[in-house]
């Protein structure tokens, strides 16, 4: 028995000045590595038990509409790539005490993180500081709520630089004169009063011969958005244009001017994806579309959220998988500038 066991003490000794040199030389051999990981296992075995799956809560608007089903599919391919489950759930409607409901599921979850685009950033800020309260992290994306709320925004662009550019492509059009309309998507969306905001700085600035007129909700909604534009064709007979600044607006917009035979006459621009727009870019009653991939911005705030999760901040200049090179300007994610849309061009993309 005893010279059994002294056998067995040098095999071990050996084994370890083994795995030594060759740690040294920076390599192993796939046998080396089959004998380490039995020594580790039952050592490791409790840190394996600890491993899990983080849980990510992606809160859109509104439910349905083709811009947050794109957005839904680029997070749940995020989710696939990061081996994370992602949860994405938001309300029917786009309204904040629906939203509320929804955040306070996933808190009811036990959820890791929660990503919201905030419907109304004051309402919904006591539910996201009692998720923040509970462990939860936090972060806003496409719409931002209060800062207090979140630890960063993701946002798509540069709001100063997009809402410039949206009054920049009706000018285009419009001969940089006449009556226009704008229909945003909610009163209470911080993203879209900052677009209005630009907006209005950028005619009152460079265009004096431009007269915004109206401007009106369609709550993200389509049905809501085009009985919008039809009342104001009908209102405004001198209407020259119409700026969309949520992903229903223009659509419907451009669906009116057709049906009211004014395609050519009141010309239609704003944010709307690629595939709703196709069709009315290519026949005249919609001039231009802009928006940015909502696939990209899903799956980069799934990144960002779990990175989070991992104790990894976003920085500026950071080179994201699928994405491409975001910026950070304070606690701001900018994920990457404007496309244009035109008939010339919209079938170079897909989404």
């Amino acid at each position: 028995m005893e010279k059994g066991e002294g056998m067995f003490r040098k095999m071990i000794v050996i084994l370890l000045l083994i795995f030594t040199a060759t740690a040294c030389q920076g390599r192993y051999s796939k046998s080396d590595y089959d004998v380490i990981h039995s020594i580790k296992s039952n050592s490791t075995s409790e840190k394996q038990e600890d491993h899990r799956k983080y849980t990510i809560g992606i809160v859109p608007k509104v439910m349905g509409i083709s811009y947050f089903n794109v957005a839904e599919e680029g997070a749940m391919e995020a989710a696939n790539d990061l081996d994370v489950n992602v949860i994405y759930e938001g309300p029917p409607i786009a309204d904040a005490s629906k939203q509320i409901n929804v955040i306070r599921h996933l808190i009811n979850l036990s959820v890791d993180a929660i990503a919201v685009s905030a419907n109304d950033p004051e309402k919904l800020l006591p539910i996201i500081l009692e998720a923040k309260s509970k462990g939860i992290k936090v972060i806003t994306w496409d719409a931002d709520t209060n800062p207090e709320g979140r630890d960063f925004f993701v946002n798509m662009v540069d709001t100063e630089t997009l809402g410039r550019h949206l009054l920049d492509t009706l000018a285009w059009n419009t001969e940089e004169t006449g009556e226009y309309a704008i229909m945003t998507g909610a009163f209470s969306a911080s993203n879209h009063n900052e677009w209005l905001k630009w907006i209005k700085h950028q005619q009152s600035e460079f265009y004096p011969k431009m007269k915004l007129i109206d401007i009106v909700e369609t709550e993200d909604d389509p049905q809501k958005a085009y009985e919008k534009a039809k009342e104001l064709l009908a209102k405004y007979p001198n209407l020259a244009g119409i700026i969309g600044n949520s992903s229903v607006g223009p659509p419907a917009a451009a669906q009116a001017v057709r049906e009211a035979g004014k395609t050519g006459q009141v010309k239609v621009v704003g944010l709307s994806t690629p595939n709703l727009m196709r069709d009315y870019l290519k026949d005249g009653s919609a001039q231009m579309a802009t928006l940015w991939s909502p696939k990209k911005l899903g799956y980069l705030t799934v990144v960002l959220a779990k990175n989070l999760l991992e104790g990894k901040l976003p920085y500026d200049g950071q080179d994201i998988y699928n994405v491409g090179t975001i910026r950070v300007n304070g606690d701001t994610v900018i994920m990457g500038e404007p496309i244009d849309f035109t008939a010339e061009n919209v079938d170079q993309y897909d989404f």
